[in-house]
């Protein structure tokens, strides 16, 4: 049996357009049960100048946008589309902009186990569908247990520096390698996908990889 197609997600848990991003490639791979795929995600910072304990949505807000009013038709463009998707998006309950360096740790120990989608999945779920305070490590502990991760491990290692500094290496591989936005996806080392694209799309990137690595390839 061929080795599963790996796809490596690039990403941010506070980017809302990565949400959507992940739950098209859900769907696709839904509709793609010939494609046997591995997902490795991959940390991206979409603003590495919040401080590491975070700082006040309206401010983050006002600095980067100016008013609020600027990034209302944003909001309300994807409060639509996430609807479409079974993202219940709730702007209006985020309180507070995280620094997602531990949130990208985290993610990372639970891939270590095999468990990171549900993680990922967690903390998306948490901060734009909850408004919950990724930089609260209580917060952290319960998305990391959805994938399993034990408690007493997790406090002790978010108490830490461990893989702080491997963290923010992938992080700047990935600007260095020219990724300026997020989500953008790799299929197979091979085809790269940029933004949060339709499903169809996504699966025709399947095709185009199996394709280039020599693998049969079938239709949606």
């Amino acid at each position: 049996m061929a080795a599963p197609m790996m796809i490596d997600v690039v990403s941010d848990v506070v980017c809302p357009w990565c949400y959507v991003g992940k739950r098209r490639l859900d769907r696709a791979l839904a509709l793609r049960p010939d494609v046997r795929a591995g997902l490795r995600w991959l940390p991206f910072f979409l603003d590495a100048g919040v401080p590491r304990e975070g700082m006040r949505r309206i401010d983050y807000i006002s600095k980067k946008f100016g008013t609020s009013e600027k990034v209302t038709p944003m909001h309300q463009r994807l409060i639509g589309i996430g609807a479409e998707l079974g993202i219940d998006f709730h702007f209006e309950k985020i309180e507070q902009q995280p620094n997602t360096l531990d949130a990208h740790r985290m993610i990372g120990w639970a891939h270590e186990a095999g468990q990171a989608e549900p993680v990922v999945e967690r903390l998306f779920a948490m901060f734009f569908t909850e408004g919950a305070d990724l930089s609260d490590r209580d917060v952290l502990v319960e998305a990391g247990r959805s994938g399993g991760l034990g408690a007493v491990e997790l406090r002790r290692d978010l108490a830490s520096d461990r893989d702080a500094l491997f963290v923010g290496r992938q992080a700047t591989a990935a600007s260095t390698a020219g990724i300026s936005g997020v989500p953008f996806f790799v299929f197979g080392k091979k085809v790269a996908v940029a933004g949060a694209q339709e499903v169809e799309i996504l699966s025709a990137a399947m095709d185009q990889a199996l394709t280039q690595s020599g693998e049969p390839s079938h239709a949606a």
